[in-house]
């Protein structure tokens, strides 16, 4: 037992327990998935993922990058001031409420469009996910930022796992379609957030804590909107060949990239990961021992990525049509072609954590944008005449070009010092003191 808890507070324990923590929400998204599809068919289903998807995209944009600031304050030269906490929570209260409203708002024009099929109360209703889904989403950040990623790592699998319950027990009782999923998405939440908040208080996150302050909250906010240009360009990078496709080509074209770049992107598992560990460990580290420590996980890491993606790249052949149906035989190329672009993606974790942890987000945003840039270009290029193989062609490459953003910003980064002026103006005007006290007690760490 002795061992195998050594085993588990190392490195590659915490990543395995975030890595199996992705797993498990996957499973968990896939079960919830089918229960749905029973309930209403494809339709249902559909509103489902929009209703999990939109609210959280509101929520992200209303906060600044709230949750992807918080760690970075936690873990980094802030994470000694008291008022952090307070302020981080009065930043998610007032961006949550200013979420609903702005739904609540645009919900009887848009609403129409993007539901048709869900009645406007519902619709209404649908808006308070954007507050529920914000007290989850920072909560899961504060315990990442404060050395509980055991915590962090609960609260990935939790919010997907609690809507299984959630939504069964609505159904039972007579609650159907939408409202049973619009309510089982709510319940998911408060239950989530509840336990996750529970569980922040009695590590004493909130110890000691002082009154929030707006002008850390402009810095948390000037720090969230550079990390928020690179999350953002992310998903358009992820997902702006399928719109692409769909002008150029037709829907079954679609269905078979769909599955393959579904089946390649299991890698991208292991990259987040070792972001979600790495950045708040390299914010509190400091700029020099954090860079010293990416140049030695960073062979590791494309070892690790690379490992992963031979067994897919050979089970592609037979795994895609077995689970999807020979109709899908097609998927195979392509998410090869992905696979091959995808190879070096621990580095681009291991990089993007310590960019983020050196204060440093929108760097990772200028990688970011070189690879849309790289998708954009090929994929007019390639998709009329080679189709699905193409969009997978134009993929890998905008992977592999945005890794080697990474890898040149690091080079460059990483021989400087901390965060000046024109890489962190949110710091630049308010040192935090030099050697900070710990900003949680013994037993939270």
């Amino acid at each position: 037992m002795a061992a195998t808890g050594r085993l588990m507070r190392s490195g590659y324990g915490v990543l395995g327990g975030n890595v199996a923590a992705r797993l498990g929400a996957l499973v968990a998204i896939f079960v919830a998935t089918l229960l749905v599809a029973r309930e209403g068919g494809p339709a249902l289903v559909g509103a489902y993922a929009l209703l999990h998807v939109l609210p959280s995209l509101v929520g992200m944009l209303v906060s600044a990058g709230l949750t992807g600031a918080v760690a970075f304050f936690l873990a980094g030269p802030y994470r000694a001031d008291r008022r952090l906490p307070l302020t981080l929570v009065g930043m998610a209260v007032v961006s949550g409420t200013v979420g609903v409203v702005l739904w609540a708002t645009v919900a009887p024009f848009a609403g129409p469009v993007v539901f048709p099929d869900i009645r406007a109360p519902l619709i209404l209703l649908a808006g308070l996910l954007v507050a529920t889904r914000l007290a989850v989403t920072t909560a899961k950040s504060c315990a990442q930022g404060s050395q509980d990623l055991a915590g962090a790592n609960g609260v990935i699998f939790l919010e997907e796992l609690a809507f299984l319950p959630a939504f069964g027990l609505l159904v039972t009782a007579g609650i159907e379609g939408h409202a049973a999923v619009i309510g089982g998405l709510l319940l998911a939440d408060v239950m989530t957030a509840t336990l996750a908040w529970g569980r922040l208080v009695h590590k004493g996150f909130f110890r000691a804590a002082a009154r929030p302050s707006f002008l850390l909250a402009r810095r948390v906010a000037a720090y969230g909107l550079r990390a928020q240009a690179g999350t953002v360009i992310s998903q358009l990078n992820l997902r702006l060949d399928f719109v692409i496709l769909t002008v150029l080509t037709g829907p079954a074209v679609v269905g078979i990239y769909a599955i393959a770049s579904k089946f390649a992107e299991l890698t991208k598992i292991l990259g987040m990961a070792l972001t979600y560990v790495l950045y708040p460990q390299f914010a509190r580290a400091g700029h020099t021992k954090a860079a010293e420590r990416a140049r030695r996980l960073i062979p590791k890491a494309a070892l690790l990525t690379t490992g992963a993606v031979v067994p897919l790249f050979l089970a592609a052949g037979f795994v895609i049509p077995a689970v999807y149906g020979s109709d899908f035989d097609r998927a195979s190329t392509p998410a090869r072609i992905i696979l091959l672009g995808l190879a070096l993606e621990g580095v681009a974790g291991v990089i993007t954590a310590f960019l983020y942890g050196a204060g440093r987000p929108g760097l990772y945003s200028f990688a970011m944008g070189a690879g849309l840039v790289a998708t954009v270009v090929l994929d007019l290029l390639l998709i009329p005449r080679f189709e699905e193989i193409g969009a997978a062609a134009a993929s890998a490459i905008a992977y592999g070009t945005s890794t080697i953003a990474l890898i040149w910003l690091f080079s460059r980064v990483s021989r400087r010092g901390p965060a000046t002026d024109d890489a962190n103006p949110a710091l630049a005007t308010d040192r935090a003191p030099a050697e900070p006290r710990p900003a949680i007690s013994a037993a939270h760490r």
